[in-house]
């Protein structure tokens, strides 16, 4: 049963984007460094490490953990092991701003896929928080100028993010929807995040052994690469996915849909922080874009 958007719900869930703003700067950054899937098998390998002295166990033979083994391989799938490749993938062969672009299609996944698979109604209220809500992302992306959106170009690489953005919806929804078989280790965030890690190294651990055999797949370490994982590791993983698992089961998928749309805005603001531009107005009427559209799809979920 979903509580509503309480402020603990929305601390919940600003914190996922602003850590996944910071995951597509570092994993734009570190690109050259090594190959995305790659990539994503270290960074989780290191989460792992961090996680397992909190929830080893639920690795346990005995652990409730295991005769769920097919529902957890499908959260995985859907997360660690697909979306994060996608996206790492995709900040190889698009650009950033596209990337961010056609990752504003989350929240009408979101409602899309709760209507097709999981039977959920969607209002118009909602399609109207959408609309709105996208309305602040492409604000953001054109920096207050509508020639900088008409010349955007949607490459191959762009697919990538939709797929991801769907795989992101679909593990989004059956958080939403538990077991009651899995009441145990949901109760501790940290147990039911590392069962989806030990999935998600399998899915990873395959995704990369493909890259290295058919790709020219590439590691070149380094201090800067070293520090890069140890961030993405600590604050787009471990800090982020439990955030927004308890996020999610508090506001409900298609309200939370929304709040990853604040994602861009924070990757602007931080971008003006580290390079030094002061932020827009443009920044703040997006800011109030956003923030109405995911007030109004929550009305709904209210």
């Amino acid at each position: 049963m979903h509580k509503g958007l309480t402020p603990t719900a929305i601390a919940l869930l600003v914190i996922p984007p602003l850590m996944w703003s910071g995951n597509a700067v570092v994993g734009r950054l570190v690109a050259p460094m090594v190959s995305p899937m790659t990539l994503n098998l270290l960074r989780w390998s290191i989460a792992l490490l961090l996680l397992l002295p909190l929830a080893g166990a639920v690795l346990r033979p005995g652990s409730s953990l295991w005769p769920q083994w097919r529902r957890f391989a499908w959260l995985s799938l859907f997360s660690i092991g697909g979306y994060n490749a996608l996206l790492y993938l995709a900040l190889n062969t698009s650009t950033a701003i596209n990337v961010t672009l056609v990752g504003a299609s989350t929240p009408v996944w979101m409602l899309l896929i709760g209507r097709l698979f999981f039977k959920v109604a969607v209002t118009r209220r909602q399609l109207l928080g959408a609309a709105l809500s996208m309305a602040g992302v492409v604000l953001v992306l054109g920096r207050g100028d509508w020639e900088v959106i008409t010349q955007l170009r949607l490459v191959p690489g762009d697919l990538y993010v939709l797929l991801a953005s769907v795989a992101w919806a679909f593990y989004s929804w059956l958080l939403a929807h538990p077991t009651p078989e899995s009441a145990t280790i949901r109760a501790d965030w940290a147990q039911f995040l590392l069962g989806q890690m030990v999935f998600g190294l399998g899915w990873s651990a395959l995704f990369t052994a493909g890259e290295w055999a058919l790709t020219p797949a590439h590691i070149d370490w380094s201090w800067p690469l070293a520090a890069a994982l140890a961030f993405i590791a600590v604050g787009p993983a471990v800090i982020a996915y439990g955030s927004w698992g308890a996020g999610v089961s508090r506001a409900g998928p298609a309200v939370a849909g929304f709040f990853i749309n604040l994602t861009p805005l924070f990757t602007a603001l931080l971008s003006s922080l580290f390079l030094g531009e002061p932020p827009r107005l443009y920044h703040g009427v997006a800011f109030v874009l956003i923030v109405t559209g995911i007030l109004l799809s929550s009305s709904k979920a209210r």
